[in-house]
């Protein structure tokens, strides 16, 4: 367990406003989906010059995340803290959260080590193995303490395979978010609490939630003024000005200490604070997430599903028999292929991708026209990637051999968040 004095708020810019100048952070987008949908956050959107919770150009699995991180760590000797904040949740997706943590630690034993979750599926034993592996700041996102004011926030919250809605979802965010919070101070975390002001709504609430945290130990606070985002159901609502903002972190900073440089950072964020993501940057993510899911297996071959053999043409639940390619020896710029696959029947649920992954066992990505959730997660599961497109082989296989962008009238849609093209939900990700 970590003890206070191990921990240093120094050279962490969101906990440190001086630091902001000095030290940067690169969050590691690897956890797409999210437990609960907020009325403020809409992920379905990725522009280089966009930052905000919830937007990422892409995901990566935990072996991808630590690539990218090694390239980042050659590029820049700025950066402090690693951390993950969406484009979902942490614990909506804990395997691959936790994953990431080890990975990095025990190649990066000195980085700083943080997260940003909304507290829903947080427990004791991942707090237990979170202050295990130096994970030294993590972040809360509450925005009420009433949970009259809450249930007008969260559209819905999932927890154990229930969907609670209104008043009950703000009753289980707020008692799940106060435990996560005694959690992360038993086990000698530092704790920040981000609150969205939402005008209207919880404006004169805040106060409350300070004076609640603060009792609890929490150590810092962030009131993080809304942003009307397109396609929520707040996009109509005013951003609050200058003079609501100081006044509410005014009243907040009675009970406890305030950020205020907050940069509503990307999932994906890297760099200073101040820092937008570069195109360079975000060529090098795109690139990391085209590596095998677990970049130290020797996968060289591309499975496709195709009728034909020259398009990328079948969906994932059609294909009877996978094509497979890999680079020419003769010649690196050409594909060649090699084989033919036969693909598990039709049926037998999650054994019928278990069984495709094992044929498939030296494959990094299979090229489809377009595929489920749930064999999207299963293959994943095995460290098989699937590319939804439709459209000529070779513009595939250049896209992952090559890291030749794929033609956007190409591509099917970003599986980024698991919920579909569209979803909702609590991003989470201000540092």
């Amino acid at each position: 367990m970590i003890t206070p004095s191990e921990i240093t708020l120094e050279n962490h810019p969101c906990f440190n406003r001086e630091a902001c100048s000095t030290h940067g952070r690169v969050h590691l987008p690897v956890a797409p989906r999210c437990n609960i949908q907020c009325n403020y956050c809409n992920r379905d959107f990725d522009c280089v010059n966009e930052s905000r919770p919830g937007v990422t150009s892409t995901i990566l699995s935990p072996g991808q995340a630590v690539a990218y991180l090694e390239k980042i760590m050659e590029l820049r000797e700025d950066i402090a803290v690693v951390g993950i904040a969406g484009p979902g949740d942490p614990f909506a997706n804990p395997e691959e959260t936790m994953d990431t943590f080890r990975r990095v630690r025990e190649r990066f034993p000195s980085m700083i080590l943080c997260l940003s979750t909304n507290g829903l599926g947080l427990t004791e034993e991942y707090v237990q193995e979170l202050a295990a592996l130096k994970v030294s700041h993590v972040t809360i996102t509450m925005n009420a303490t009433d949970p009259e004011i809450a249930g007008k926030i969260y559209a819905w919250a999932r927890h154990d395979k229930m969907i609670r809605r209104g008043t009950k979802a703000g009753e289980l965010m707020i008692e799940k978010q106060m435990q996560a919070i005694r959690w992360i101070k038993e086990y000698g975390m530092i704790a920040k609490v981000n609150s969205i002001l939402v005008p209207g709504i919880n404006e004169d609430h805040l106060p409350e939630i300070a004076k609640t945290v603060s009792a609890m130990g929490a150590d810092i606070m962030n009131c993080i003024p809304l942003l009307p985002t397109k396609d929520t159901v707040f996009e109509n609502l005013i951003e609050p000005d200058a003079k609501m903002r100081f006044a509410t972190r005014l009243k907040c900073g009675e009970y406890m200490n305030q950020m205020t440089h907050c940069a509503r950072c990307r999932a994906d964020a890297i760099g200073k604070l101040s820092e937008p993501m570069s195109e360079d940057l975000n060529e090098l993510i795109k690139g990391c997430s085209r590596l095998p899911i677990d970049p130290t297996q020797n996968r060289p071959y591309v499975a496709v599903g195709t009728r034909e053999g020259m398009l990328v043409n079948q969906h994932l639940g059609e294909v009877r028999e996978f094509a497979i390619f890999a680079e020419d020896p003769e010649d690196p710029e050409e594909f060649i292929q090699i084989d033919t696959r036969p693909a598990a029947a039709p049926g037998g649920r999650d054994d019928r991708w278990k069984t495709i992954a094992e044929t498939l066992h030296d494959c990094r990505v299979i090229l489809v026209s377009a595929a489920g959730r749930t064999p999207l997660e299963r293959l994943r599961d095995h460290g098989i990637g699937v590319i939804q497109m439709e459209g000529m082989i070779e513009a595939g296989l250049s896209h992952v051999f090559h890291g030749e962008a794929l033609p956007p009238t190409l591509e099917r849609h970003m599986d980024c968040c698991g919920e579909g093209v569209s979803c909702g939900g609590d991003g989470t990700g201000c540092g």
